[in-house]
């Protein structure tokens, strides 16, 4: 690891673990919090959960595993150059997307509404549940038992009063602190991966084109660019070179105002950092170009009406597992039928959070014994 800067988050100054723990031999305590990440069944099962496109519908499209290899790829970029942790920050980023739903965020929006009455689902405070218990690797603990700064960046938003039951780590929105800066990194990463990679996944899924594109000016500039550079490419390559340099751009301002935010602040140390305010930030300029492209991607893709069709395919299938489960808990498997004698619907949307795209389409046909294709 590069040097850190006076700001960067250290393990040696860690607030430490829930359960204690020997200290690794040969690796940092951030870098065993990546590893027990990356090893767990929550981080593989991220390889059929979808991103845009649900799993079945394609081999090449981005799913919840790519995309946190890519968040931590640019998130350990960007830390470098600004002289952060960067084994902090990719633990951050391979584990901030644990406990989302099967079917992305229609999964999400759906398993919520049927947890409307119980507190509720969200999937950053899911996946702080799966590290914390739900994944059952260690004899001495549930969960992975991860550092504190590690759980603080997984939980990028947080009501008042669900902080209230978070102890250490819901600390920070009760007294309207900031949390670390690779903590903040990661989240802006998250945005530059998938506002650019849904560019990708929508032309390569032809639900919009290259033209729909030029009504979005950073697309376009970029496109301009590459014609110019390269007058004879085409389709995937043009296509590539474009989606590049715009990642680029984002990440090179990202780098360049955040440089610009902490060298004026001047934090001494981390706890200034958390004192002071948002320091890890785009240019105004660059927030407005992101703005518009996540104003085009809302309108021409998540609601193409293909898309929405299979958004409420998903929802159906979420909301009718969900009622199956709670009316029968005895259709639950034996470890989550025990966990539901003492909160069933928590114990259901744990069961159903974990699922896969597939792995949910397969329940749901084995329950009603209908094809939904």
């Amino acid at each position: 690891m590069s040097e850190l800067a006076p700001y960067a988050a250290r393990t040696q100054a860690s607030r430490g673990r829930r359960f204690f723990e020997p200290p690794p031999e040969g690796r940092s305590e951030f870098q065993r919090d990546r590893d027990r990440i990356v090893h767990s069944t929550a981080f593989r099962r991220l390889e059929y959960k979808t991103q845009v496109f649900v799993n079945h519908e394609g081999d090449l499209f981005r799913t919840r595993l790519t995309h946190s290899i890519e968040v931590a790829q640019i998130a350990r970029s960007v830390a470098r150059n600004l002289m952060l942790n960067e084994d902090l920050v990719e633990s951050i980023a391979l584990a901030h997307d644990l406990g989302h739903t099967p079917f992305g965020h229609s999964g999400q929006d759906a398993l919520n509404d049927c947890m409307r009455e119980y507190g509720g689902f969200e999937h950053n405070l899911q996946s702080l549940r799966v590290v914390d218990l739900l994944e059952q690797r260690y004899g001495a603990f549930d969960g992975l038992n991860l550092c504190f700064e590690t759980r603080e960046g997984i939980l990028k938003h947080c009501s008042q009063a669900n902080a209230k039951k978070l102890g250490d780590v819901g600390e920070r929105f009760l007294l309207k602190k900031q949390p670390s800066l690779e903590a903040q990194l990661a989240n802006l990463a998250d945005e530059i991966a998938y506002n650019n990679h849904d560019v990708d996944d929508g032309l390569r899924s032809g639900l919009i084109t290259l033209e729909d594109l030029l009504e979005v000016p950073v697309f376009l500039r970029h496109l301009e660019e590459v014609r110019r550079e390269f007058p004879d490419l085409q389709d995937r390559r043009l296509t590539h070179e474009t989606i590049r340099r715009m990642i680029n751009t984002f990440v090179t301002d990202l780098t360049g105002e955040s440089r610009r935010r902490i060298g004026e602040y001047a934090p001494d140390d981390i706890e200034a950092v958390r004192a002071g305010p948002m320091l890890i930030s785009f240019s105004d300029d660059v927030k407005r170009l992101q703005q518009a492209l996540q104003t085009f991607l809302r309108a021409r893709l998540y609601k193409h009406y293909r898309v929405q069709r299979m958004a409420n395919k998903a929802k159906r299938i979420v909301r009718e597992l969900f009622s199956a489960f709670l009316e029968e808990p005895q259709l639950l498997p034996p470890e989550y039928q025990t966990r539901a004698k003492l909160d069933a619907p928590r114990a259901i949307a744990d069961y159903v959070a974990g699922m896969t795209d597939r792995y949910a389409i397969k329940e749901y046909r084995r329950i009603f014994a209908v094809d939904i294709s």
